[in-house]
């Protein structure tokens, strides 16, 4: 018998059952099967049954039959959505309108055997009668809202680059982020055997990378089973997992403190982006911990009451000033100075902006803040510009009147370099308000225009952030800010830019060393399987607030 498979578009390029193909040439076994379970999960609890085979080389495929015919881009979006939270999916059956094909249960294999049916024949039989209503499909597309969103940005990122690429006549360099080659490594397990000669080698590359990234033996084992099951898959057994695991994980430790007490000649500079920046910043210890929470407090009263009303006048550049300035506040708290003396890259690190945006914010910032932020020295080689923040002695008696709210001050977080900058106000406006807000009580809040508030409410409900109950809004205490972040990529973009900075700064030091390239050690040259710096995990806003300002 030979091989079969049969096409999954019709002759208007429809499809009546979506086709999910988990492939071992995408991922290890270990990966492929942790992805059908995976997928499994989310498929039952959007109310969606499924069919589900197996290969003979370990390939699982899971058939979601549709009671109504789904357009072809409309497929497309919905399994390109999912290969973001599969490693293993593989989407061109579903790109590939003319060709697209998949092998179906009793189907002969290439390699020998058959294609098994793994649900049972008289439920698989069931399912294909009473097919899938568009209401679950509508729960589906609801809770992949972020990675759908993610995959279009991806795509539309792609496309510019290429034209980008096309006019100045270079070949297209891909960007790193959730797809360098060390990441995907992690993600499903598959490895360059030209550079790694075992799995035990592949292992310990992407240890050593999270051990200079900071990461702590905890949030790699949480990843193992979470973001990097690739990397559980090289272990080959949970078992050898737990046994291997600690030594391997001290080995990498071992391996980068010997590699950062290397001498490597003349070199002041840090080139290696992943090793750990010397921060300026917080230089001042003069003020107690106490007195600088307390100043933060006071000039939140005085940026609720004054300040924001002053700023919003000033249209797009009053909303950039006015988050930053709560980056400002975000930053003292964090660090526990008043005294600002980091470079404009941390701050557009912190609010998911370009540094020469922040740049030129600054001084404006400066001048608006009514004797808030006053600069004591200018940048001078490897020193920023430093200032120095107060409360002006005109605000002391409308902030010692003013009750402090509960919560904390953000600059932008996470979710909001995706969701952008009205949704970051509306956000606060509901987390922080005295009551819940409704909607017009929002608007007179933030100042912001009605549609774009309600732009931002409607996005955010999308997501299941907050949720709108009498009227009023409230925030939704289930949801994760940080793992919605993750999934709409927004922990990807800040680790690039945290690498595109350090790369910078290099520059910028190797030519304040009277542009002599210094003798770097061969673990420091440009190496795009690690050059990407990777944020530790944590689930904690105020750890990852901590975290994104010392490496920034």
């Amino acid at each position: 018998m030979r091989p079969a498979a049969v096409l999954i578009h019709g002759a208007d390029g429809s499809v009546a059952t979506l086709c999910l193909d988990l492939d071992t040439s995408k991922a290890l076994q270990g990966v492929v099967d942790d992805d059908a379970r995976r997928l499994g999960i989310l498929l039952e609890s959007c109310g969606i049954r499924y069919v589900a085979d197996v290969s003979p080389s370990g390939g699982r495929h899971l058939y979601i039959p549709l009671a109504e015919r789904m357009s072809g881009p409309e497929a497309r979006e919905v399994v390109e959505a999912l290969t973001l939270l599969a490693p293993s999916l593989d989407a061109s059956p579903h790109q590939n309108v003319t060709d697209g094909c998949i092998r179906v249960p009793g189907s002969a294999h290439k390699s020998g055997g058959h294609q098994i049916l793994t649900t049972p024949l008289t439920a698989a039989y069931d399912i294909l009668r009473r097919r899938n209503h568009a209401r679950a499909v509508t729960a589906l597309r609801l809770v992949l809202a972020p990675e759908l969103r993610r995959a279009r940005e991806l795509k539309d990122r792609t496309a510019k680059m290429a034209a980008a690429a096309t006019a100045h006549g270079i070949r297209a360099v891909p960007f790193a982020g959730s797809q360098s080659p060390l990441r995907v490594l992690a993600r499903t397990g598959l490895y360059d055997t030209a550079k790694y000669a075992s799995p035990s080698e592949a292992r310990m590359a992407v240890l050593n990378h999270f051990a200079a990234c900071g990461w702590t033996l905890d949030q790699v084992r949480l990843e193992l089973g979470g973001q990097f099951p690739g990397l559980a898959a090289l272990y080959t057994s949970t078992e050898r997992q737990k046994r291997l695991i600690d030594a391997e994980w001290d080995e990498a430790c071992r391996w980068i403190q010997k590699r950062d007490g290397q001498p490597t000649g003349r070199r002041n500079a840090r080139i290696n982006d992943t090793s750990p920046t010397e921060p300026t910043g917080g230089a001042d210890k003069s003020r107690s911990t106490a007195a600088v929470h307390q100043l933060v407090n006071d000039l939140e009263n005085v940026l609720y009451a004054v300040l924001d009303h002053r700023l919003k006048e000033r249209g797009r550049e009053g909303l950039s000033l006015r988050l930053l300035l709560r980056a400002v506040l975000g930053y003292m708290r964090t660090m526990e100075t008043d005294l600002l003396d980091v470079g404009c890259r941390t701050f557009a690190t912190a609010m998911g902006k370009h540094h020469g945006t922040i740049s030129r914010l600054l001084p404006t910032l400066q001048q608006a803040s009514d004797g808030i932020l006053t600069k004591v020295s200018d940048a001078r080689g490897r020193n920023a510009d430093a200032y120095v923040i107060q409360l002006p002695q005109h605000f002391e008696q409308l902030a010692r009147e003013l009750s402090w709210r509960s919560g904390k001050i953000h600059g932008i977080r996470p979710v909001f370099r995706a969701l952008g900058d009205v949704a970051a106000l509306v956000y606060e406006s509901i987390e922080r308000g005295r009551l819940s807000p409704t909607t017009a009580a929002i608007v007179r809040s933030t100042g912001l225009s009605r549609t774009a508030v309600e732009t931002a409410l409607g996005a955010m409900s999308s997501y299941n952030m907050i949720e709108r109950r009498h009227g009023q809004w409230t925030i939704t205490a289930g949801t994760s800010l940080t793992a919605l972040a993750r999934r709409l990529g927004a922990i990807d973009d800040a680790a690039e830019q945290i690498s595109r900075h350090r790369k910078q700064r290099a520059a910028w030091h190797a030519w304040l060393d009277r542009n002599l390239t210094p003798e770097l050690a061969e673990y420091e040259l440009e190496n795009p399987d690690s050059d990407l710096y990777w944020i530790p995990p944590s689930e904690d806003e105020l750890d990852w607030g901590g975290t994104l300002w010392r490496v920034a």
